[in-house]
């Protein structure tokens, strides 16, 4: 019975979450149906609607939206792995953390938009360009906060390893990792809404390809109800991205270990 209770107010406040939204594009719709405003920048909200709907019907939609997804999973999955790895690597060694310091800050400031003629130099047009570009901004945030989540392991743990004789490969899985893992993920949920972003911005710029790209070419054809269209439709895309990852943490970890993380 408690848990249908706790259900019912879940499901309550993720309704009550959706009243300001419902509400804004009821008042744009009479708004604008009122003045009558023609205009190639705004378009209804119901325009909007039917807009999503035939680019959906027409399958142009979801080819675009494969694209945009797969190359920033893609380079989520590359970056964040170089930068667990280094990240884990520093917070594990003080000296390495030293050494690399500089590199990582002078890195790590270059905006991603500045490396696509870089990027495109070098592998061309096309979704090697989006990804590595993706990649690098992804690295970052996943060092930064994975080092950080491995030097906030306790140190009354290591100690313990240190007295069962495990190995430094047996400390890192079986003690390090796992007590580091809720802040990681973490940096896993930050580092994926910065590769969707990144991704789209890489399309709306130089790739022919994905929902940024659609875009683009919606603007430059004077269609702002498809604009918008693939506009609120990024925007569910991470909200989804968001809503399931926040999920498959309360999943994973429990309440205490998620607020010792946060």
């Amino acid at each position: 019975m408690k848990s249908q209770s706790q259900q019912l107010r879940q499901q309550l406040a993720f309704l009550r979450g959706w009243v300001v939204p419902f509400c804004l594009l009821i008042i744009a719709e009479t708004a604008m149906r009122q003045s009558g405003i023609q205009s190639d920048a705004l378009a209804k909200p119901s325009d909007v609607i039917v807009a999503l709907k035939n680019a959906s019907n027409e399958g142009d939609l979801w080819r675009a939206t494969k694209q945009t997804l797969g190359a920033a999973l893609a380079g989520l999955a590359l970056g964040g792995g170089v930068g667990l790895m280094i990240g884990c690597w520093f917070g594990l060694s003080p000296i390495s953390s030293r050494l690399g310091a500089l590199t990582v800050q002078l890195l790590m400031p270059i905006p991603s938009v500045a490396l696509i003629p870089i990027a495109m130099m070098i592998f061309g047009f096309g979704y090697r360009m989006e990804i590595i570009v993706v990649a690098f901004t992804c690295c970052f945030p996943m060092l930064i906060l994975t080092k950080n989540a491995v030097g906030h392991v306790e140190r009354q743990l290591l100690d313990v390893a240190k007295v069962l004789g495990l190995s430094s490969h047996d400390q890192v899985r079986k003690i390090i990792f796992p007590a580091a893992l809720p802040r990681i993920f973490i940096a896993f949920r930050l580092s994926a809404g910065i590769a969707l972003v990144v991704a789209i911005t890489v399309e709306i710029a130089a790739n022919p390809y994905g929902l940024g790209y659609a875009m683009m070419s919606a603007q430059q054809n004077l269609q702002p109800q498809l604009m918008l269209a693939l506009l609120a439709w990024i925007g569910l895309i991470g909200w989804a991205m968001n809503a399931f990852l926040v999920r498959l943490q309360l999943r994973l970890f429990s309440p205490r270990m998620i607020r010792a993380a946060g």
